[in-house]
């Protein structure tokens, strides 16, 4: 029975991958310098963890999503659109 809930989560990770696409997991500062890199990035940018310590971001560039978590704020690119969500949710 056990096989069976795993392999469920397992498709249900595999299907949320394919409907959201690449998501590239990115170190802080390698987060920071591919925002600088668009004209007038859209950032998604959400407070996470028990006392709201860890601070997670999402944009795209490229054809491609990038996602960084930080437990200090980023510095963001001054033209950049931050969309404060409540939660940023990515498969793992």
């Amino acid at each position: 029975m056990a096989y069976g809930g795993a392999a469920a989560a397992h498709a249900a990770v595999v299907q949320a991958v394919k409907t959201s696409g690449v998501i590239v997991r990115l170190e802080p500062s390698e987060f920071v310098l591919i925002a600088s890199k668009a004209r007038n990035p859209l950032i998604v940018a959400s407070k996470a963890g028990w006392r709201g310590n860890k601070f997670s971001y999402l944009t795209s560039y490229k054809g491609l999503a990038f996602y960084a978590q930080s437990s200090q704020p980023l510095d963001l690119p001054g033209d950049a659109e931050i969309v404060n969500a409540k939660q940023i949710w990515v498969p793992s």
